[in-house]
């Protein structure tokens, strides 16, 4: 209890919400990357941010500067800790100052725009989180072998494989896990002489480099002094701060073997949010110690008839008449027709439920209700929040199909995005 005082006491989180998210496009049309729903409930800021929480560090900024709205709603919606807290989950969005009057141009260059915001509240160490990423780690871990080796910046590291190094920052450490070299995304030539110590077991799966996660811990002193002192024009960390920190600093590896993916773009976001169906998921929402936490929302429970269900979740709120789900998540308020079968879908759901005046309306005016109608077949696809699908509605998402973006869906990896809020009509055939 002690040490998780401390801890609380002595760390604050800054998570950074990304760029404008153009890989993730169209889930980033309308909203910021932290913003985009993930597993039916939840928005991909809710997992940094409940990391943080379940390793008792609730000092938390979130950096934001496009399509913000969103998620400053769920933010204001979501964390409200009791009074008698320090606790507190911010937003600061980019802005125009006397002092700068560009946007965040990189992630070094966000959170030293930042630091004045930072200026009141007493803290030792600065832990930086990404927004877009799914993994469950108790920062306390981390941080007690921080503080215990006196390390000035210790970087966050997972094994990967030779096919998975190259999309990564690859680091190089001795046997006390000090970090002696850095580069970011290597070519196969080069990549023999960036082999580390990864342990036996991470050995004998073929992961023996060490990447790092973007999650770094800064002493407080050396964080400051590297970003207005000694690299006050540098942009990014894993370009320019990282490298120049380790010739001068004490940085340290901190060794995560559990499971981590970073959420970049449409087949990562897709697979991760499908791998939430197996028997036995990677990441894991049902542990009673690292809770997932999202925005309370007083919904019944939901309602499935005469449906066939195969390695599917549901949110709360949904009314399913499907014929069939296998492989699917299902988000909050979905409403899907009768004979309907989908395979390998993300469904989003809806922000409200329509009326019975509303579907009377709807089909007077020939519009599809809110949801999946009657006698679909949708398989391989993401479907936006609030989109509307008509009846006898052939969606066949798969490498058959070339990327391309139209009006109503986007086509990315063989996966097609309904867009948000589109209206799909009755007899439309994707694939």
């Amino acid at each position: 209890m002690q040490q998780n005082m401390w801890i609380s006491k002595s760390v604050i989180a800054v998570i950074l919400g990304g760029g404008a998210g153009t890989r993730l496009f169209p889930l980033t049309q309308n909203r910021s990357k932290p913003a985009v729903p993930i597993a039916g409930k939840y928005r991909l800021v809710d997992i940094p941010i409940s990391n943080c929480i379940n390793s008792n560090i609730n000092r938390i900024y979130v950096l934001t500067q496009y399509n913000s709205a969103s998620l400053n709603k769920h933010i204001k919606n979501t964390y409200q800790f009791s009074n008698f807290s320090s606790g507190f989950v911010d937003i600061l969005a980019a802005e125009q100052t006397p002092e700068s009057s560009e946007w965040f141009q990189g992630t070094a260059d966000a959170v030293r725009q930042s630091l004045k915001h930072l200026e009141n509240v007493e803290y030792d160490h600065v832990l930086i989180l990404s927004g877009d990423q799914l993994y469950q780690m108790d920062f306390g871990n981390m941080f007690r072998t921080h503080s215990k080796e006196g390390t000035d910046l210790t970087i966050a590291t997972i094994p990967v494989t030779e096919k998975e190094a190259t999309e990564f920052g690859i680091l190089k450490s001795d046997e006390e896990n000090n970090i002696v070299s850095f580069v970011e995304k290597p070519g196969l030539d080069i990549l023999p002489q960036w082999i580390s110590d990864t342990k036996e077991e991470m050995q004998s799966a073929g992961r023996n480099y060490l990447a790092s996660m973007g999650i770094y811990l800064f002493k407080k002193d050396v964080l400051l002094d590297l970003l207005n002192v000694q690299k006050k024009d540098a942009k990014d960390f894993g370009k320019e701060i990282i490298p120049f920190a380790i010739k001068d600093h004490k940085v340290c590896s901190y060794q995560y073997g559990g499971y981590w993916t970073d959420i970049g773009n449409i087949s990562s976001f897709f697979e991760a949010n499908l791998g939430l169906t197996k028997e036995l998921p990677d990441f894991n929402l049902f542990h009673n110690d690292q809770k997932v936490y999202t925005r309370p929302r007083m919904l019944p429970p939901s309602k499935f008839s005469g449906t066939t269900l195969l390695n599917t979740i549901a949110a709360d709120g949904c009314i399913i008449h499907a014929e069939r789900l296998e492989e699917c998540v299902i988000g909050i308020r979905t409403r899907i027709g009768y004979g309907t079968k989908i395979n390998r879908c993300y469904i989003m759901g809806s922000d409200i439920y329509e009326t019975i005046e509303d579907l009377s309306f709807d089909e007077e005016r020939g519009i599809p209700k809110l949801g999946v109608g009657d006698n679909c077949y949708i398989h391989n696809a993401i479907i936006d929040k609030n989109a509307r699908i008509g009846n006898n509605v052939s969606i066949n998402g798969g490498s058959h199909l070339e990327n391309s973006d139209h009006e109503l869906y986007t086509i990315k990896d063989g996966i097609v995005v309904i867009k948000k809020d589109r209206i799909i009509p009755d007899g439309f055939v994707i694939g």
